[in-house]
């Protein structure tokens, strides 16, 4: 799509409680057409500069913020309680809880980096974890699950939005919420969430497809945190 506005600005909305961001006089509205209405001025500016940074050809991979907002108002907030859910399922099977049984090495580095963060769950949420070894899944305590869920239920469709792209992204909704509560820096976070996959590339090196998923990692995780950020100020 070309560029076909001049200007992109932040006004208060006028249909209610929020910002919106305008492409000249135009409102901005989400790719379903429903009105893209932001819960901070913050939010709104930062959509607004990533529409500004577009050049003749508008690309929308290049707009994280934009991305999660119109998640939030089209996907999220239509279906909440089943996104809600969703997210807190990968409690059910998290990441944090699988160490390797086989490379006494690796599962070293998995009990130093996510044993912390199963332990701030606990103390932080009252949810308690089986951790086992080797694949075979483990079922864990429905208080556990339950818990968890409540969090994820509470959440206005925005911060639910990059809560579930945290979760997704690394695999694990207990390192997205130490993320949200800032337990755990976004950069810290990726690298928790790819211990498994850095030992493998110091035993067989890393190829292009493993750097891209990298990549796209990093990319969700840090959009998702700067978002919910941006929803704190």
């Amino acid at each position: 799509m070309k560029r076909f506005y001049k200007t992109a600005s932040v006004q208060a909305s006028k249909v209610g409680e929020g910002y919106q961001v305008f492409l000249d006089d135009r409102v901005l509205k989400s790719p379903a057409r429903a009105g893209l209405i932001l819960p901070t001025d913050a939010v709104a500016e930062a959509i607004a500069e990533e529409w500004r940074g577009q050049e003749e050809q508008i690309q929308p991979a290049s707009m994280p913020m934009m991305t999660l907002a119109a998640t939030a108002v089209d996907r999220v907030a239509p279906q909440r309680d089943a996104v809600a859910a969703e997210a807190a399922a990968y409690a059910g099977s998290d990441l944090l809880c699988y160490r390797a049984d086989l490379q006494a090495e690796l599962a070293a580095a998995q009990a130093a980096g996510w044993d912390p963060v199963l332990d701030w769950a606990q103390e932080r949420f009252g949810a308690s974890f089986i951790i086992t070894s080797g694949v075979m899944p483990v079922v864990q305590a429905n208080t556990t699950l339950m818990l968890l869920a409540r969090e994820a239920a509470g959440l206005d469709p925005f911060r639910l939005a990059a809560l579930h792209t945290l979760t997704a992204a690394m695999g694990s909704f207990v390192l997205a919420l130490a993320v949200r509560e800032k337990q755990v820096a976004p950069d810290a976070a990726v690298v928790l969430s790819q211990i498994d996959e850095d030992h493998q590339a110091t035993l067989w090196g890393r190829d292009e497809e493993a750097v891209e998923r990298r990549a796209r990692v990093e990319e969700d995780v840090l959009s998702a945190s700067r978002f919910l950020d941006l929803l704190e100020s």
